[in-house]
């Protein structure tokens, strides 16, 4: 069951989402499920230091989470603070 967002909440959301580099960053966790932070700073051509930095501010904000596997940080959606929905409509609104 997805929780109710309040708006200071919300904007704090809003604002990390807002960043060019963490919205494409989400976008790919959208597509692809989950991913580890390399393939993510493959995808989309920035350092892996700069990525790990925006998946902080991304976590921090609940909209990601992680799971460790072997010596790897795979990050996944975070679907229980947010709606499918929403990623949905900002993927969909972007890609148009």
């Amino acid at each position: 069951m997805e929780e109710k967002i309040d708006e200071k909440s919300l904007v704090k959301v809003l604002k990390a989402v807002a960043n060019e580099n963490r919205f494409l960053i989400l976008k790919c966790l959208y597509k692809n499920k989950k991913l580890a932070v390399g393939d993510l700073a493959e995808m989309i051509d920035l350092p892996f230091r700069s990525v790990s930095k925006d998946l902080g501010v991304l976590r921090r904000v609940e909209l990601v989470q992680f799971r460790n596997f072997n010596l790897n940080r795979y990050y996944s959606l975070n679907t229980t603070k947010v709606s499918k929905e929403l990623f949905h409509f900002l993927v969909e609104w972007w890609d148009n």
